[in-house]
């Protein structure tokens, strides 16, 4: 089968589908697999399968033509192909609740090199994305995700791309106000401070700042009252956000100074990352060029300080299989090394340090 003939069999079944004859139109596609040379053809049809049977709940399917689909793209050696179909594999695996996989997938495809699809296709792999950490219940990932995925929506006009992404945060909103009444009924203050910043940057991601000024608010009572600096920075970032939404810039450039503050206290290099990018862009639409410059040096320093080295050996992180630990000043450390150096404060910032967590 040649490549118009593959052409005419792709359209048979499309009319067929569209026509609700899902059946006949998989038994097209079926045949132009088996018989067509074609390989845009082949990836085309796979496209298709894996739409099909995604919609007729058939996960497994969707899965295996996604692998298939995947090994033609890389016969092609087309990056937009190669987008493309690692974007329908994350899908497959979010289908089948395989959500580590999902993110691992949708990473490759944000790390491919630019491609044609990667305007189009970059809303939809930020969706699946957000979707596989709402599925891990990682509230905040998760809402950064989706918030990406929006901003796509709307800059490519992509009204769909929009709808499903409010889907996703109905869905999200439901499994915060689940959480937080877990958190009323058990008194764990923590979780309520969290769920409270869920909520205020869910108000504030769909323009409803109203609202989100309030549960700010009463995040950063809880955070301040329970000493948890981290979460403070946090929600003067989403404070920062909302007054840059309203235009009120000065107020903006107010609460990014005060969690600049708190960042740099406990070191949260990559909260001071976030901060100096904020005010880069609030200086740029100003026009003031020396405050300007001054962030974004500030902004490739903490790029530069935020590489990932063991600070006691020097070894690079993430290289060998290591086991890690993070200090509550966000200095990261070899297990075996913090444990044969035998401190209790951070070797880096010499910061008292509580109980460390593994990562």
């Amino acid at each position: 089968m040649g490549q118009d003939q593959t052409k005419q069999q792709i359209t048979k079944g499309l009319q067929l589908y569209q026509s609700n004859q899902t059946e006949k139109a998989l038994q097209v596609w079926t045949k132009v697999l088996e018989k067509s040379s074609d390989l845009v053809g082949r990836f085309r049809v796979l496209g298709c399968l894996v739409t099909a049977h995604s919609e007729m709940g058939r996960y497994k399917e969707m899965l295996k033509f996604a692998v298939v689909q995947i090994d033609t793209a890389r016969e092609l050696e087309d990056a937009d192909f190669l987008l493309e179909s690692y974007l329908n594999l994350a899908r497959s695996n979010e289908k089948l609740c395989e959500f580590h996989k999902t993110i691992s997938y949708c990473k490759t495809c944000l790390g491919l090199p630019g491609t044609r699809a990667a305007t189009q296709l970059g809303g939809q792999v930020s969706l699946s994305m957000g979707n596989a950490f709402l599925g891990l219940s990682l509230f905040q990932k998760a809402l950064e995700s989706f918030e990406k995925a929006l901003r796509y929506a709307h800059n490519n006009d992509d009204t769909m791309l929009e709808c499903r992404v409010c889907c996703s945060l109905g869905s999200f909103y439901a499994q915060v106000k689940e959480s937080m009444k877990i958190a009323l009924q058990h008194g764990d203050r923590p979780l309520q401070a969290l769920c409270l910043l869920c909520f205020a940057d869910i108000h504030r991601s769909r323009g409803d700042l109203e609202t989100a000024f309030p549960r700010y608010d009463s995040a950063m009572s809880i955070m301040t009252e329970i000493g948890n600096r981290l979460g403070q920075v946090q929600v003067l970032l989403g404070v920062a956000k909302c007054w840059v939404a309203r235009k009120a810039l000065d107020k903006a450039l107010d609460a990014i100074e005060r969690a600049q503050d708190l960042a740099e206290e406990v070191g949260n290099k990559l909260g001071q990352l976030k901060l100096h990018c904020l005010s880069e862009s609030i200086y740029r639409s100003r026009g003031l060029q020396r405050e300007l410059r001054a962030h974004v040096v500030r902004f490739h320093e903490c790029v530069e300080e935020t590489e990932l080295y063991c600070g006691l050996c020097g070894e690079s992180i993430g290289e060998k299989n290591s086991r890690l630990q993070a200090l509550p000043c966000s200095h990261i450390f070899h297990l075996r090394c913090l444990q044969n150096n035998g401190t209790r404060s951070c070797p880096n910032c010499h910061r008292s340090s509580m109980k460390p967590g593994f990562v």
